[in-house]
């Protein structure tokens, strides 16, 4: 097949295309962009997403998308087991077109085992010998906000030129119907603003605001604008989420832990504004046009920034930040500790009525 250029419009343009999605949910997020720009580029094609399990549910409302593969490679024996279950399916679907946007090598042994015909993503990983198209990564790929990175794939593998405000994501009902019920049920101030926290982050400590911070940041917003605050993330997040519920006067709602991703999405759409660290939900309340505010310590804003017209970042550019690290190598973690809540308040403050 010669069709590896969207701008042509051959006849044989891709008619089975796999996209593999990325492993984190911020960067799914931001690969949205990358996403829609090849579904507007051969919208007769169907389209089909390979993404780990527990991220599924972020294309719950993606009807633009004919299909989501789920699939888990458990640790050790059992995934190499996995590994020849998910060959063998992608295989019978008989892909012409795969679309890597992770860097991995294992993304790409994937797709070449099953034998789909043309494999385009970036030179990385040593697995340049399993891409029919490797593009390789330049200095402005990798200096500006991540989610130009996918896009300069698509642009330099198939001529697809896309647009990095396309990043909108789609809410599904159900989730939406479920989180109203769950948030009616819990509610102690109904008639207050609701405000989405997110006290975790999957990378490590030098992402995460300190839990004393986010309570003051809690109790200032109850007492100024009569605000009720919910705290957001995975369940490896909850003791986090609990810490700050504890150190909080004013009394907070947990919902780390209850939530697949679609359902965060749909109690982040109720939500009035939104701050939390570097995260995934911070990206997706960004997305979602939510007054966001990300608190940033050791990554970069440029970087990682959360999308969106109402979308803010707090960063405190000390001597040894960003340095990109999971844990504070001098341990005061000031890049952190520095930002007061007021400061975040203050950012906040387009979320509430004059």
């Amino acid at each position: 097949m010669h069709y590896l250029n969207a701008e042509t419009h051959m006849s044989d343009a891709p008619q089975r295309i796999l996209v593999k999605e990325v492993n984190w949910l911020g960067d799914i997020v931001m690969s949205q962009p990358a996403l829609r720009a090849v579904r507007a580029a051969y919208p007769l094609a169907y389209l089909a997403v390979l993404v780990q399990r527990e991220f599924a549910s972020f294309f719950d409302g993606a009807t633009w998308v004919d299909d989501v593969l789920p699939y888990r490679v458990r640790p050790g024996w059992r995934g190499i087991g996995d590994q020849g279950r998910l060959i063998g399916d992608l295989r019978r679907r008989r892909f012409d077109l795969a679309i890597l946007l992770p860097d991995s090598f294992q993304s790409a042994l994937w797709c070449a085992s099953a034998g789909i015909p043309n494999r385009i993503g970036y030179v990385r990983d040593a697995r340049g010998p399993l891409l029919t198209r490797g593009i390789a990564r330049t200095a402005t790929t990798l200096q500006g906000h991540q989610v130009h990175y996918r896009l300069h794939l698509l642009r330099a593998a198939l001529g697809i030129e896309g647009n990095a405000d396309a990043f909108a994501i789609d809410i599904a009902p159900q989730p939406r119907t479920r989180m109203l019920a769950w948030l009616e049920e819990r509610r102690q101030r109904p008639n207050g603003l609701l405000i989405g926290l997110a006290a975790g982050a999957a990378y490590g400590p030098a992402k995460e605001w300190p839990a004393t911070h986010f309570a003051a940041l809690a109790d200032l917003l109850a007492e100024r604008y009569g605000a009720e605050c919910v705290l957001v993330g995975s369940p490896g997040e909850r003791a986090k989420c609990e810490e700050v519920a504890r150190a909080s006067r004013s009394g907070v709602l947990i919902a780390a832990g209850e939530t697949d991703i679609g359902e965060l999405i749909a109690l982040l759409s109720l939500c009035a504004g939104f701050a939390g660290n570097d995260s995934g939900a911070m990206h997706v309340a960004g997305a979602l046009g939510v007054p966001t505010v990300g608190i940033f310590g050791s990554t970069k804003p440029g970087r990682t920034a959360p999308l969106g017209e109402r979308a803010t970042v707090v960063y405190h550019g000390i001597e040894c930040s960003p340095c990109l690290r999971r844990t504070c190598r001098f341990g005061h973690y000031r890049c952190l500790t520095e930002i007061a809540p007021a400061e975040v308040a203050a950012a906040l403050q387009s979320a509430f009525p004059a």
